[in-house]
C-alpha cells in the first residue's frame, strides 16, 4: 500500500509542477484546444522508459492486464463495461507508445472528446491511476518507469475529470 501512496504523491507532485509551470508561462499558446494542452505528447527522453516496459509487445500485455483490473474494480468497471473495451486497449497501446517515444502512432480522439460525457469525478480517476500501477507491478515495470509515465499522463486529469 506504501508503494501507491508513493504513486499518488508523484501523481500528485506532478499535477501541481505542471499546474505551476503553466500558471507561470507568460507567453500565450499557439491555436490549441486544451484537450492537445492536456494530452501527453511524444517525449525522445523517454526512449530508453519505453524499453523498460517492454517495447509495444510490453504495452500490450500490460493493457491487458490494466483492462482486467478496471473491470474487477467495482469503482472503474461502470465507465467501461459498455464500451469496447479490446478497441479501448488498442488506443491505450498506441498512446502509451507514442508518449514513449516508441514507434507507433496515436489516431484516436483526443482526451476531452473520448471523456466528456462519462462523468468521471476525482475518485473514478484515482481509482483508475490505482488499477494501472497494479497492471504495471504485475508486469514488472520498474518503479522509476513507473513514475516517469506518470508523470507524463498526470496533466490529463484536466480534461478526464468532468465532474
Amino acid at each position: 500500500m506504501f508503494k501507491y501512496s508513493m504513486h499518488a504523491a508523484v501523481i500528485a507532485t506532478a499535477m501541481m509542477f505542471a499546474q505551476s509551470a503553466i500558471a507561470q508561462d507568460a507567453a500565450p499558446m499557439p491555436q490549441q484546444s486544451a484537450a492537445m494542452a492536456a494530452s501527453a505528447l511524444r517525449d525522445p527522453a523517454l526512449k530508453p522508459v519505453f524499453d523498460e516496459f517492454g517495447g509495444k509487445p510490453g504495452l500490450v500485455a500490460l493493457m491487458n492486464d490494466f483492462m482486467d483490473n478496471l473491470m474487477a474494480d467495482t469503482r472503474t468497471r461502470p465507465y467501461f463495461a459498455d464500451s469496447d473495451r479490446e478497441h479501448i486497449k488498442v488506443e491505450l497501446v498506441d498512446q502509451f507508445c507514442v508518449i514513449l517515444d516508441g514507434p507507433c502512432t496515436y489516431s484516436g480522439k483526443d482526451m476531452e472528446k473520448v471523456h466528456r460525457s462519462l462523468g468521471i469525478n476525482r475518485a473514478a480517476f484515482n481509482a483508475l491511476v490505482e488499477d494501472l500501477q497494479k497492471a504495471m507491478d504485475k508486469n514488472d515495470i520498474p518503479f522509476r518507469a513507473q513514475n516517469k509515465l506518470l508523470a507524463k499522463l498526470a496533466p490529463m486529469h484536466k480534461v478526464v475529470i468532468t465532474k
